[in-house]
């Protein structure tokens, strides 16, 4: 089995990657800047699971043409899109080049990618898709107004192309955090920002990358087929 998890450097997919390695997938990693992030990551998967194939795919989605990925994809059973990027400021602050690099790296590139790949991914009949999407694509944040549009945007295309590849075996879902422990929100907002989030997490926490991926793992399962177009709210009781 082979999934390619877009944004594997970043700590959801470095982790849905681990997990999925641990279960026997072979896995494409795809990566823009974090070279060495990605190499580490392949040393590891490669000393812990030798006979699963483990391959480092460098592609921009903001600048490289499509092909330029979907050209080095050859089995596919899965595709975790892991990818993300945010700009926290008012509306009137945020520039259109800002604006157009939430909407490729969110909504447009994904479905380019899958146009092209989806005959991959209906050849065994048991192809997944899987989008880690934000709680916020259902509530809205302020400060993060046009991050929220394209979430909800993933939610609304996950619904619509689940009900058009149902019948070629083909699952798509989004699984949709509220806060989680990563690099980028750790690098986005202060510690008292993220304790005063945690203060209003009926859970009393934040999420672990780790329970990202397992909830990837079984949606990537061949056994979870009749589960899909959902986005799934792992938010720990917030904002729901």
């Amino acid at each position: 089995m082979y999934a390619l998890i877009m944004g594997s450097s970043g700590d959801i997919g470095t982790s849905s990657a681990k997990n999925l390695a641990a279960k026997g997938w072979s896995l494409y990693l795809h990566y823009n800047k974090n070279s060495e992030r990605i190499e580490k990551l392949r040393a590891q998967l490669v000393e812990k699971y030798p006979k699963q194939d483990f391959i480092p795919i460098k592609f921009d989605m903001e600048h490289d043409k499509v092909e330029d990925l979907t050209k080095q994809i050859f089995g596919l059973d899965a595709v975790v899109f892991a990818q993300g990027n945010t700009y926290y400021k008012l509306l009137v602050d945020i520039s259109e080049s800002e604006i157009d690099s939430l909407w490729n790296i969110h909504v447009k590139l994904p479905i380019l990618i899958l146009k092209q790949l989806q005959d991959k991914l209906a050849k065994t009949h048991h192809g997944r898709i899987v989008f880690i999407g934000s709680i916020y694509g259902k509530v809205g944040s302020a400060m993060e107004v046009v991050y929220s549009t394209v979430k909800g945007a993933m939610s609304s295309f996950a619904d619509a192309y689940a009900k058009e590849v149902a019948s070629l075996g083909i699952s798509v879902n989004v699984v949709a955090p509220g806060a989680v422990n990563t690099k980028m929100n750790t690098q986005e907002f202060s510690s008292e920002d993220l304790e005063n989030v945690k203060e209003e997490i009926p859970a009393d926490r934040l999420a672990n990358p780790d329970e990202i991926a397992d909830l990837v793992s079984y949606l990537v399962n061949i056994k979870s087929n009749y589960l899909t177009g959902q986005t799934i709210y792992f938010a720990g009781g917030w904002l729901l």
